[in-house]
């Protein structure tokens, strides 16, 4: 193992090369921007998902960035012209994405090492855990890891997830003092608000909870931090500045019946009160996204509630939400899978979760649409679609028949757009 420089870390990556980094807030900043002092790369390939910087490495020629789920960033690269490609692929899919494009460099973020060598992987074990383990430990690969001492040192379940790397196996550590990317609390609106009480009454107590990002889940885990109830478990891909508020109200009890006693997660993003609090915490666990995500063991949890957004949806309950049209807006993540495997579980419930409508260069449009326009893009089929909610309501397909759902649909839209979906 060699200490370096960002800089001289990024000259050990040949003009032409294969790089994987980890999803997020997995992602090694002072290397990444490193990269991006070169002009040299003739054929760099990129795999990654969800940049939480504008590093200019994705603008140099000869750099090309496969992406297996967007945000803000990749967004504003591609409109921009560069060559930015999504790979479709649910988050557990990943790993064998990884495997096939055999990368010869792997690159992450991680805790600086304990006195025994250890450095955890912080914020995200993900996809590329165990894949960073075999590239380290190949000498024909190259494994560059960078540390801050402001990343949280979180914990697997050893021996089998230890949720980290040992310092024999690194090839290059870098050094770096950056401060994680952190989400702020947004206040929720009043259609978000609504949405999240109509949720409410599909989390009975001991119910296990799957949240994502935003200000709905985040008003969802206030609701349920501040009413009567609980004995909640927690297992979720991503754990949020919501979820730590639930566990702080005392009302998480991971009774389960897998994993009891331990909330479960794959990445952790939000405040920097959130990775203080994650830091040696020894009730939330992460794991690979291979256990995190696999529907089997999502079902297995005590009345297992996801609950997840959405872009739009039509009358027989199809689910668009990671593209806009044949444009790619975000990824399918873990949508699919806790879909599936929250609507699997004993007393469990997969809710998706929309605003009625959208505007549409300043036109009002309905986000439940009678049929999905030619070369929409299904994130979740019908058959697995189980509850609809909109701040006009919940709308409960599991078990109905066409027509029901149909009608159960247009009865949340928005009230403008009700008739038209019905005569439909």
């Amino acid at each position: 193992m060699r200490r370096c420089s960002a800089a001289e870390a990024a000259a050990r990556v040949r003009p032409a090369d294969t790089l994987a980094l980890p999803l997020g807030p997995g992602q090694p900043v002072e290397l990444l921007r490193a990269l991006g002092e070169r002009d040299d790369f003739t054929e760099l390939v990129v795999f990654t998902a969800l940049l939480t910087g504008l590093y200019p490495l994705f603008t140099r020629p000869g750099v090309r960035l496969l992406s297996g789920f967007f945000g803000p960033v990749e967004r504003g690269l591609r409109d921009a012209g560069h060559d930015v490609r999504f790979v479709p692929g649910d988050f557990r899919s990943f790993e064998r994405i990884a495997q096939r494009l055999a990368p010869r460099v792997m690159a992450t973020c991680a805790a600086p090492p304990d006195a025994g060598g250890w450095l955890s992987l912080a914020l995200h074990a993900g996809a590329t855990a165990d894949e960073l383990v075999r590239c380290g430990r190949d000498p024909e690969r190259l494994l560059i890891v960078e540390t801050s001492p402001r990343l949280p040192r979180t914990l697997g379940l050893p021996p089998e997830h230890p949720h980290g790397l040992h310092l024999d196996d690194v090839d290059v550590l870098v050094e770096s003092d950056w401060e994680p990317l952190t989400l702020a609390d947004g206040v929720p609106d009043p259609v978000e608000r609504a949405i999240a009480e109509h949720a409410r009454r599909f989390i009975p107590d001991g119910a296990t909870l799957q949240t994502g990002i935003g200000e709905i889940p985040n008003a969802l885990a206030e609701i349920l931090a501040a009413s009567e109830g609980g004995d909640y478990g927690v297992h979720s891909e991503m754990f949020t500045t919501g979820l730590m508020h639930l566990h702080r109200s005392g009302k998480v009890t991971n009774r389960k019946g897998i994993y009891d006693g331990i909330s479960i997660a794959t990445f952790a993003m939000g405040s920097r009160e959130l990775y203080d609090w994650l830091d040696g915490q020894a009730s939330v666990r992460f794991l690979p996204v291979s256990r995190v995500n696999d529907p089997a063991l999502i079902a297995r949890n005590r009345r297992m509630v996801s609950i997840n957004g959405a872009l739009s949806v039509d009358l027989a309950g199809q689910i668009v939400a990671d593209a806009i049209g044949r444009r790619q807006h975000s990824g399918i993540g873990g949508h699919e899978d806790f879909v599936a495997g929250a609507g699997a579980s004993p007393g469990g419930h997969s809710i998706v979760c929309l605003p009625s409508t959208a505007n549409v260069n300043g036109r009002r449009v309905s986000r439940i649409l009678a049929e999905l326009p030619a070369g929409a893009l299904v994130t979740t089929p019908r058959h697995h679609t189980d509850v609809v909610v909109t701040e006009f309501g919940a709308a409960e397909l599991a078990g109905r028949t066409m027509e029901e759902r149909a009608e159960a649909l247009a009865a949340i839209a928005h009230p403008e757009f009700r008739d038209g979906l019905r005569g439909a």
